[in-house]
């Protein structure tokens, strides 16, 4: 399962250069705005060492990280839901993600242009979800309209829909994004179709010219440093941020954040042929994982060999973890958790 993550921001805030370093490929990023139109597109696999270590206690022939789809996304300026800048074609390229990063610029650099003309991330945070709260409200009432013939004839579904669609309107006129509205399953799953941009997660990631701690509600980046890594085996990345003091990468912080935000954990299947990490919804049972490895493997789910990948680690595989007890048997109502190593049982019949 791979899941894509736009990258948007004002102009010239270090979208391209961010996107440059987490997917290593070269981009156009000139000093000037909308130099990026059509959406550039990396996809990454995800960094994750257990995977890592699992292929080298089954000493697998084939080791295969699960993906996550970049998409830098043109800059975006005050106006936008007007048509000024690239306007509807941007928020169009927006309406595909299924999270996004909003890239607000933190650092100071005088011969890099600034739309707004100065440096202020709250500022500009501001402009971005005006826009697209503004575009979410433009996108309510042409539906409203389009379809008050069928309220005027009391089609009673529509009408329950069109209610919904006011009371998410009302919200957004709060100036506050759909996804902090409290609605039901049946009114999520009645404006589900609209794909408003405002109920996706996002991100809020700082682009800073210096080393700094997390900033609460923000992750902080410094995306020139970041480039530097990319362009560094993994081993001499790793010694550099330790120079630095840092724990991870940019990618790093970015991939867990979006898991988190999207509600998703990864689960591993390991053997000589090959592991391979897999990423599922939190909170889904056994079957369901199954069948993100074959579609029939859901249906045909009989139970699942489960054990902690640090225990399948410390048992040296799955004949040590069975031994010593680590290997538990699931039925169809076990929830899996992060980190777990299954093999499943299915009816090939």
């Amino acid at each position: 399962m791979s899941f894509k993550i736009g990258i948007i921001g004002l102009p010239n805030v270090g979208k391209s250069t961010f996107f440059e370093a987490i997917t290593r490929k070269q981009v156009d990023k000139q000093n000037y705005p909308f130099c990026t139109i059509d959406p550039n597109v990396g996809t990454v696999a995800v960094p994750d060492r257990r995977l890592l270590k699992l292929a080298e206690v089954s000493k697998s022939k084939k080791t295969v990280f699960t993906t996550v789809e970049f998409v830098d996304i043109a800059g975006l300026v005050k106006g936008a839901h007007q048509g000024k800048g690239l306007g509807n074609k941007f928020l169009s390229h927006i309406r595909e993600m299924d999270a996004l990063i909003e890239v607000l610029r933190d650092f100071k650099a005088e011969d890099v242009f600034h739309v707004e003309g100065g440096v202020d991330a709250k500022r500009d945070q501001k402009i971005i979800d005006t826009e697209l709260i503004i575009a979410d409200i433009q996108v309510i009432e042409n539906v409203i309209k389009k379809n008050e013939k069928d309220v005027r004839f009391g089609d009673k579904k529509v009408i329950h829909k069109i209610k919904t669609l006011k009371k998410t309107k009302e919200f957004l006129e709060e100036e506050r994004m759909i996804k902090d509205l409290d609605l039901n399953k049946e009114e999520r799953a009645e404006i589900k179709e609209f794909n408003f941009l405002t109920a996706k997660p996002i991100i809020y990631l700082k682009n800073v010219d210096e080393k700094r701690e997390e900033d609460g509600e923000y992750l902080t980046i410094n995306a020139t440093l970041e480039v530097e890594l990319a362009a560094l085996t993994e081993g001499d990345a790793r010694d550099y941020l330790q120079s630095l003091g840092l724990k991870e990468s940019g990618l790093s912080k970015v991939i867990k954040k979006g898991y988190d935000v999207l509600g998703l954990i990864s689960f591993f299947t390991s053997g000589e042929k090959e592991t391979k990490a897999w990423t599922v919804e939190r909170g889904s049972f056994a079957p369901v994982a199954a069948g993100k490895i074959h579609g029939d493997f859901q249906k045909s789910f009989i139970r699942a060999e489960v054990v902690n990948w640090e225990d399948f680690v410390d048992c040296g595989g799955w004949s040590g973890g069975k031994e010593k007890g680590k290997v538990k048997d699931k039925g169809k109502d076990y929830i899996v958790k992060d980190g777990d190593v299954i093999f499943f049982k299915v009816d090939v019949n």
